[in-house]
């Protein structure tokens, strides 16, 4: 399995990449999210990539976060009906907060206009991914509606890393809270997280 792609970019359309590793030049198929972050061709790239591995084709697909990843894997491997081609479409047409946001809301209208996604797979959608994205995938969309400081952005992520242990939104915010204030500034997500789940919030 290629996990990453590390080396030269030599060149970059908005559908697909080529990156030369060391003398060999890998073709990645990208979505639009990714490709508005790459560096200017010449430049070194670290590329996130999955496999697909077909009887009549082998098929590399490229990723710039491993949020979109993620995403394009548990779309692939736990929506009936969406193949790797739809994927790459939902990642093109939606960030992935938006995307976890509108899942988690039930937003069929929005996810309904993505290439390739009408309003029956929109619905599929929901229903198979709500259980997965659920409460934390509506927390993080608003959260990414509005500007944090570095110190905001830290609680944020310690209170979605609780909410993926099961911890209750509000249960979650409310420890986070309290040993932030005990903990100080300088604590780490890492930390925080930690001190909510040595108290058993």
């Amino acid at each position: 399995m290629i996990t990453f792609l590390h080396g030269k970019l030599v060149e970059a359309l908005p559908t697909q990449v080529t990156v030369n590793v060391n003398g060999v030049g890998y073709e990645a198929l990208i979505p639009l999210s990714s490709y508005d972050k790459l560096p200017a061709p010449g430049q070194e790239v670290k590329l996130l990539t999955h496999l697909v591995v077909r009887e009549d084709a082998h098929t590399l697909y490229g990723f710039m976060s491993t949020a979109e990843r993620d995403l394009f894997r548990l779309l692939i491997n736990a929506v009936s009906g969406i193949g790797p081609k739809i994927a790459l479409n939902v990642l093109s047409g939606m960030n992935v907060a938006a995307f976890r946001g509108a899942v988690a809301k039930g937003d069929l209208k929005s996810l309904s206009q993505i290439s390739g996604v009408g309003k029956k797979m929109a619905e599929r959608i929901v229903v198979e991914l709500k259980d997965k994205i659920g409460a934390a995938g509506a927390w993080e969309a608003a959260s990414a509606q509005r500007a944090l400081s570095p110190e905001d952005q830290k609680v944020n992520d310690a209170v979605l890393a609780l909410m993926a242990l099961g911890f209750k939104q509000v249960e979650a915010h409310d420890s986070v809270r309290k040993v932030q204030s005990s903990l100080g500034a300088q604590a780490t997500v890492e930390d925080l997280v930690r001190a909510c789940l040595k108290k058993g919030a």
